[in-house]
């Protein structure tokens, strides 16, 4: 009988991205928001979520700290979005409607980054993407990594 291999840990993201400090410029998609941001793990943070409001968004986002944001122009275009607990903003430019960021409900001391707004950056430049258990909030109980998302481009 053949075993089969155990299933990818976390930290195969952690393998094929720096987990460096790392600093980029960064806009929504009409170019009307545009800002700065330093990423404290890097590339590595990235992470989707399953809850149902990120499920329908589809973002890959990294981790900035609250002070790693600097806009450089739009900051007044960005409209604010919240529900449930009210506890995380998420916001959108007005204009285009892509999410550029997010205030935390895990940790309102954090912002969750749309990787896709970072210059040079693609959401399918990850292979494996974790994904954070959104629907068991961690301020409600127990919750963790509810699974990996991979992506494997098509060979022509």
């Amino acid at each position: 009988m053949s075993q089969s291999q155990p299933p990818s840990q976390p930290q195969s993201l952690l393998q094929s991205a720096s987990a460096a400090p790392s600093t980029h410029a960064a806009a929504c998609h009409c170019g009307t928001v545009r800002f700065r941001v330093t990423l404290p793990q890097g590339l590595a943070s990235a992470r989707r979520c399953s809850c149902s409001f990120c499920r329908m968004r589809g973002a890959v986002a990294v981790t900035a700290n609250l002070d790693g944001i600097t806009f450089e122009q739009g900051e007044e275009a960005l409209t604010l979005y919240q529900f449930n607990t009210h506890t995380a903003k998420h916001y959108f430019c007005s204009k285009c409607g892509i999410y550029t960021h997010h205030q935390r409900r895990s940790n309102p001391q954090e912002f969750g980054v749309n990787a896709a707004c970072l210059e040079g950056v693609s959401p399918f430049d990850f292979p494996e993407v974790i994904v954070n258990d959104g629907v068991h909030h961690p301020s409600d109980g127990p919750s963790g990594i509810a699974g990996i998302l991979r992506f494997d481009p098509a060979r022509d």
